[in-house]
This record gives structure tokens, C-alpha cells and sequence, in this order.
């Protein structure tokens, strides 16, 4: 399915169901997408959560009807998915400023979040530069940990940036490079399956074979067809830059698809001084 196509499709869905109690795992299984793979493509297009936006959507909703209806705010407070009146008064007051109470009376001013209509927009006019290679598959000894999906969007660089200084400190690279083929170093990322909540990271190098240290997983990367991308700067920011470009022009724009597969960053002292890293996503022509 179409990006664009697949998030207007998981908004209508989200609409239909917004006094339901669902979830972003109910969504992604509606789109046959895994969890995390639906999480990270609405979160970097949209700039919110799943979560956040039906949150959002709600408690809009709730603003208005509160002003308007005759129910009561614990009434109103169960339609809208709160389990009492002091959560949702509590939720309410943080988006609107003011009590669920207050907003019953008139002249109180309400805050409205409208539904989402994905487009795609033309803005810069700057290229992104990009490669398609074909690749055999490869076997990375990786220190693997788990990051919840909902860590890409609120505050998975803070948590895998600390995973990678944990790894500089504790010995890892020493112990990957005596079992690794070069020096490159990658950081991998791939759902653990299409319900999971979490996802899996690993830090690791080419696998040499032999020896297994405990503690270490052999990963295997899959042959695929690769877009490549440069991350141009020199810190971490780049990364997130180009993520958001990759999905708001490249995706959309361009005539593949992302699989739902392991993607990778590659570190090589090979690349030129503004190279930060490499991106590789698997994909596959429309």
C-alpha cells in the first residue's frame, strides 16, 4: 500500500473507532503492518504519536461537547475512554487550560484539534541524494536490546544514544572487533513481530564466524534491494534529519516502498568527513 494511502487509511480507521478503546497495535493489525513499523511511519510524517493524536482528538471532541450536552462530566468522562472523572478532568485541563466545569459555562475558551489530512507538500526545492543497490545477505555479531515502540518518537534518540555509550564503555566494540571482518560498524532496527510492542536494536560488526560470545547475538540481514542515504553534518541530529526526509519526500515521492524488515546506520571511517553515517532501507518497487 501506498504511504500516503496507508496513513489517510489508518486515520479513517482511527476516526471510525475514536470512542472505542483501541490502540496503535489495532491500527498497525488493520493495516497488516507490524507495530512498530506503522508507529515510526505516522510518527515521523506527522510529528505526533498515534497516541498523542488520538489523545488530542478526544479531548477536542470532548471540549465540545461538554459546552453543548446536558451530560454529565462523568458521563462524558467514560464516553471519551477515561476510567474516572479525576483522569479525565486532569487530561482536560491540561489540553484546554481550563476544568471540564469551567467549559460548561459560557465565554470559556476551548482548544480544538481537527482531524488529520495526510498530503503530500512541496517545500526547499533541495535534493536529497540517494543510491539503490542490490546486496547479498550478511551476518552481524551484534549486542542486541529492546526499546519500546513507542521510544522512536518520544524519546528514542535519548535511550539508543545511551545504549551506544553504555556499549563504548563496557568493552562491547573491543569484543566485536575481535570477532569482526572490518571496522565498519552498524546499528540495526527491525520489528520483533507485526503485534510486539517492542522492537529490537542492535550495535555490532561483520561477523568473522567461530566463537559466540554469551551476551551476543548473530544477526542476519537478509539479501535485499537497498536505498542508501548519506547523513550530511557532523552529531547525531543528521540521523533524525534524514529519517524525516526519507519519509516525507523520498517515500512518497519516489517509486519504492519500505519493507517491513531490518534497516541499518553504517559507520565507516571510509566515508567523507561530512558523512556522519549511511542509512540503508530495504525496499521494493511499487
Amino acid at each position: 500500500m501506498d504511504l500516503i494511502q496507508s496513513l489517510q487509511t489508518a486515520i479513517d480507521y482511527i476516526e471510525d473507532n475514536i470512542l472505542e478503546p483501541i490502540t496503535y497495535e489495532d491500527v498497525a493489525k488493520h493495516l497488516h503492518l507490524s507495530s512498530y513499523h506503522f508507529h515510526r511511519t505516522f510518527s515521523i510524517v506527522t510529528g505526533m504519536t498515534v497516541s498523542e493524536y488520538m489523545r488530542n482528538r478526544r479531548l477536542s471532541m470532548a471540549g465540545q461537547e461538554i459546552f453543548v450536552s446536558e451530560l454529565k462530566v462523568i458521563d462524558i468522562a467514560f464516553k471519551y475512554g477515561y476510567e474516572s472523572p479525576e483522569s479525565f478532568t486532569k487530561a482536560f485541563s491540561r489540553f484546554h487550560g481550563i476544568t471540564p466545569m469551567m467549559a460548561k459555562r459560557a465565554g470559556g475558551k476551548l482548544k480544538s484539534f481537527n482531524r488529520l489530512l495526510i498530503k503530500i507538500k512541496l517545500e526547499g526545492g533541495s535534493m536529497l541524494d540517494y543510491r539503490i543497490e542490490r546486496k547479498e545477505g550478511f551476518t552481524v555479531l551484534a549486542k542486541v536490546k529492546q526499546f519500546r515502540n513507542e521510544t522512536v518518537s518520544e524519546n528514542g534518540t535519548n535511550e539508543i544514544a545511551e545504549f551506544w555509550g553504555q556499549s563504548s564503555k563496557d568493552g562491547t566494540f573491543s569484543t566485536l572487533r575481535q570477532h569482526a571482518t572490518n571496522e565498519d560498524m552498524y546499528g540495526l532496527c527491525a520489528p520483533i513481530s507485526k503485534e510486539n510492542t517492542h522492537f529490537d536494536y542492535g550495535i555490532g560488526m561483520k561477523y568473522a564466524g567461530g566463537y559466540l560470545p554469551e551476551g551476543y547475538t548473530k544477526w542476519e540481514v537478509k539479501p535485499a534491494l537497498w536505498a542508501v542515504f548519506k547523513c550530511i553534518g557532523r552529531s547525531p541530529d543528521c540521523i533524525a534529519d534524514t529519517w524525516d526526509r526519507i519519509f516525507k519526500e523520498f517515500l512518497p515521492g519516489s517509486e519504492y516502498q519500505m519493507l517491513d524488515d531490518t534497516d541499518f546506520e553504517l559507520y565507516s571511517d571510509s566515508f567523507q568527513p561530512d558523512c556522519f553515517c549511511e542509512i540503508w532501507i530495504p525496499v521494493q518497487k511499487k
